[in-house]
């Protein structure tokens, strides 16, 4: 792709961002999100493949769909209480309607089902900006919205936890394995949004390290599915022997990074007297968990079953930047005795 143009696209993306960021209309906020979603779909269908151009197809029509919900309901919610200040929001209904349609623009389930699809169609760098950047946005409405209705929530948040950990179980494409662990991911966080919402930023943020660490391992490996793990430590060893760590962590594992948001949560929504939803949601980690230790294993403790020379890919060097993938890695897997800080410098 053209730099200017590539440059264009990435200056839009940023742009739509901190305009929803920025704004406290809901007419602001729904354009920064429109032009969010128009600067991402030259980025996924750049590659000329029918994959890609049906993953595009899909990522707009869904993201058009929820963007007319949210314009419909924010029109609802002026007619009905006079307001379209983005904090002001109180009628029950519009915000129902808004909640379900970030919901949908973000890929918690029950709304899920586009985005294993749109993912598997991409490549990993644009999967990296649709799994992290393109949340952001949506993310941020919901943060200020504060949904009132906590019965929805729940349900949403149990939801995502309990599909992103059966959808991933039988998968053998890196990439979707990632889509339900994203989706499993958001479902941790919209579960103690109500009652914590620092506690959500916290888990966003640990979210965002942990899948950018993830990406940039199976970039380094051009790795798309579960076989080509095997080969990897060929390319990479001392990568590979590190791999299985930023794995658990994305799994939750004690004594690494993704534990900290895990525990912070359940011991959060203990206080609250929701065991059984807690309780739910760390058995739908153990589904998780199982996943990313079959794609450690892989990885680690398998030798390709292609006996071909010709498959073992040449230790040529990667032309990919390791910087950030170094300083990602050691934050993914180094970050849990930080707690106590991380959860005061967060917390207003």
């Amino acid at each position: 792709m053209n730099p200017y143009i590539l440059a264009t696209l990435l200056f839009g993306l940023g742009l739509g961002t901190t305009i929803t960021f920025a704004s406290s209309h809901w007419l602001l906020a729904w354009m920064g999100l429109e032009i969010n979603t128009l600067a991402i779909i030259p980025l996924m269908a750049q590659h000329h493949h029918p994959r890609a151009v049906e993953a595009t197809t899909k990522y707009f029509l869904t993201q058009a769909a929820a963007a007319a919900t949210l314009l419909f309901a924010s029109i609802t919610n002026a007619w009905l209480t006079g307001q379209w200040e983005i904090q002001q929001i109180t009628h029950p209904l519009p915000t129902t309607m808004i909640t379900l349609a970030l919901a949908l623009k973000i890929g918690l389930a029950p709304l899920h089902a586009w985005l294993p699809e749109v993912l598997q169609g991409l490549d990993l760098t644009t999967g990296l900006i649709l799994s992290t950047w393109q949340k952001l946005a949506p993310f941020a409405l919901i943060l200020q919205i504060q949904p009132s209705n906590s019965t929805l929530l729940i349900i949403l948040g149990l939801t995502s936890t309990l599909i992103g950990g059966w959808g991933g179980l039988n998968q053998t494409q890196l990439r979707k394995i990632l889509a339900y662990s994203s989706i499993a991911h958001l479902g941790w966080m919209i579960l103690v949004l109500q009652f914590s919402p620092s506690l959500t930023l916290l888990t966003f943020l640990t979210y965002l390290i942990m899948t950018f660490s993830t990406f940039l391992v199976f970039k380094l490996n051009k790795s798309t599915n579960i076989n080509t793990l095997a080969t990897s430590w060929t390319k990479a060893p001392a990568l590979t022997a590190l791999t299985p760590l930023i794995l658990l962590s994305l799994g939750g594992l004690p004594p690494l990074t993704g534990f900290m948001p895990k525990w912070l949560i359940l011991q959060e929504l203990a206080k609250q007297g929701l065991a059984p939803t807690a309780t739910l949601a760390a058995l739908s980690a153990l589904l998780s968990l199982y996943f990313y230790l079959r794609l450690s294993y892989a990885m680690t403790l398998t030798i390709s079953p292609n006996n071909l020379t010709g498959t073992t890919p040449w230790r040529l060097p990667s032309t990919q930047l390791t910087y950030p993938l170094a300083t990602s890695t050691a934050m993914t897997i180094c970050l849990l005795p930080l707690t106590p800080a991380i959860s005061a410098l967060l917390t207003p």
